[in-house]
């Protein structure tokens, strides 16, 4: 049951840490009057979404595989 926890966060991980990304750099770009950065800091919140996905696959292959 702890294992579905973990993966269930993640579900909630990936969507929230791009959306956190696109209003961060939705913020900057209103107030720096620029027109590029809500894509910069869309496409590192994906990036950080997926790698807290990889390290939580490779925890759990880790603690599984021995």
């Amino acid at each position: 049951m702890a294992t579905v926890g973990r993966y269930t966060t993640l579900a909630f991980v990936l969507p929230s840490s791009t959306l956190a990304g696109y209003i961060i750099g939705y913020l900057l770009d209103k107030a720096f009057g620029t027109h590029f950065l809500y894509i910069v800091f869309l496409l590192l919140g994906i990036a950080s979404g997926f790698v807290q996905l990889i390290r939580q696959i490779q925890r759990d292959t880790r603690t599984n595989g021995s």
